[in-house]
């Protein structure tokens, strides 16, 4: 099938992922009590091969998704280690303490993660829902510490994309900020398909 769409409704489904990562910081600061705010850079496009030397390799806090329904393949949430466990011990006041194990992370501060992270994703996800009026189901959040290599091997290996969305954003509370890139590896089609049946003038 042809995968040409009017470019300005391309400029909409940028606007519904902004509008995932509103909820995402919408729904920490209901999960806190703390005024969370989420800056974001445009989003990008860039080839499979851009998208691996954008993750490079390093250690870092892995959250992946798969969408089970339309525009299913998955959704890669990266954050930066020490800025994880500052937001962890942000969200989450009171002792955190424990020995870490070999990634870093006390067992309190996975338990944290694990809970902003479940947060984190279906808040995203919401909010492409929302704008959409639809539904988009995912699987439980799967998460992985450590290298950016070991996070991709848990998300199930490279997806067959050539291309890929890549959403750099900063999420800041009162005390911390957390850098969060989005990578999201839709199946072309249903992508388009999607895309296709936006209203160009609906208000998003």
């Amino acid at each position: 099938m042809s995968l040409r769409v009017d470019i300005r409704k391309l400029e909409i489904f940028n606007k519904i992922c902004r509008e995932g990562s509103i909820e995402v910081a919408e729904s920490l600061s209901m999960m806190s009590g703390m005024d969370a705010e989420i800056e974001m850079a445009k989003i990008n496009f860039l080839h499979i091969e851009d998208v691996k030397s954008h993750i490079g390799n390093r250690d870092a806090v892995g959250i992946s998704i798969e969408l089970t329904e339309s525009p299913y393949g998955s959704i890669l949430f990266i954050l930066d280690p020490d800025d994880s466990k500052n937001l962890a011990q942000s969200m989450m006041p009171g002792d955190m303490g424990g020995d870490d194990d070999a990634s870093g992370f006390s067992a309190m501060e996975k338990s944290a993660i694990q809970e902003i992270g479940n947060i984190m994703t279906s808040s995203y996800i919401d909010g492409w829902a929302n704008v959409l009026h639809t539904t988009v189901n995912m699987t439980t959040p799967t998460f992985t510490y450590g290298g950016t290599d070991e996070i991709i091997e848990a998300m199930g290996g490279w997806p067959e994309n050539e291309m890929v969305f890549v959403l750099d954003s900063e999420i800041t509370t009162h005390d911390t900020d957390l850098d969060l890139t989005v990578y999201s590896f839709p199946k072309l089609e249903s992508l388009v398909n999607l895309v296709r049946q936006i209203d160009v003038d609906a208000d998003v």
